[in-house]
């Protein structure tokens, strides 16, 4: 057992084999003890449905068996994370894409099949969903840098650029979405201009806590739960990210002080977001304590 005094990585450890799923148990091996990626695409393998996306509550928030564009999306950035995001089984994922998107190309946030299954209130089901930037971008841009083409692809980078460009108004989440969309997308001046852009929104609208010593002065984004606040460090997962010249070295430098410092005692990282179910919360936590840890490891900070 892990003690008081170890290392932020084996506090994280023992918190994953005591409260994961096999998913992310997988993964942390493979991020940090060194396993190999074929284990990884076993312990995602069986939330795939035959239609080609993913369902099981891959993402928490969504339960029941049906394939959701919100899982796909997940079940994609854990093979972009290993490096295994190509072949048949991603040709499979594209063409589901396909078949659940708007006229306008676009994923929905939630597709009408989840219509009875449990899912977060922040997840409602319409019969006719819009096409959303948050459920996307972050597909379009994981494609894109994958090098993965599929005629769909041509639709949805349209449909994220006409969105990301004609926002006005916009809120933390459809932010790192359309970040997930600029890192990725093959047109890199448009995406940095693009980013300069959204950076000034996300400063002028308060969009991102920059002193978090002072983070109860600061409201919270409309139709957030209270304690709901965004910081750099979610917005630049990495320093390549286009949203890491948002902000000053030393406003960096604090979020990930306060990253570093959102350790529990039991080794996990919280959720910080409106809790609506003990088995979402339960098998979030170990998710966002991985992240956490890349995003410290990105940075060159100490993990362990």
């Amino acid at each position: 057992m892990a003690g008081s005094g170890a290392s932020p990585l084996a506090r994280a450890e023992h918190f994953v084999w005591l409260t994961a799923r096999v998913l992310e148990q997988r993964r942390f091996a493979h991020h940090f003890l060194g396993d190999g990626a074929d284990a990884v695409e076993t312990a995602l393998a069986p939330y795939q449905g035959e239609d080609g996306g993913y369902g099981h509550a891959l993402e928490p928030h969504l339960r029941g068996p049906v394939s959701q564009p919100l899982h796909t999306a997940h079940a994609l950035r854990v093979l972009d994370s290993i490096g295994r995001c190509e072949g048949p089984r991603v040709e499979r994922m594209c063409r589901y894409l396909s078949g659940v998107s708007t006229k306008e190309g676009a994923l929905p946030a939630v597709h009408p099949s989840l219509r009875g299954c449990p899912a977060a209130p922040f997840f409602p089901v319409l019969d006719d969903p819009p096409g959303d930037l948050l459920a996307t971008g972050p597909v379009v841009g994981l494609l894109h840098r994958n090098e993965v083409w599929h005629a769909w692809l041509f639709r949805a980078t349209d449909f994220c650029w006409a969105a990301i460009e004609a926002l006005e108004e916009s809120h933390p989440c459809e932010i790192q979405a359309a970040v997930a969309f600029l890192d990725g997308v093959p047109d890199r001046a448009r995406a940095g201009a693009a980013a300069d852009r959204l950076g000034r929104l996300v400063r002028d609208r308060r969009l991102v806590v920059l002193d978090p010593a002072r983070a109860g002065e600061q409201p919270v984004a409309a139709g957030y739960a209270p304690g709901e606040q965004h910081f750099p460090y979610e917005y630049a997962r990495t320093p390549g990210s286009l949203a890491r010249g948002w902000f000053t070295d030393e406003e960096m430098s604090r979020s990930l002080d306060f990253l570093a410092a959102g350790q529990r005692e039991d080794g996990g990282w919280p959720v910080r977001r409106r809790e609506w179910g003990p088995g979402a919360v339960l098998e979030s936590r170990p998710i966002v304590t991985i992240d956490a840890l890349l995003t410290l490891r990105a940075y060159g900070r100490a993990v362990g």
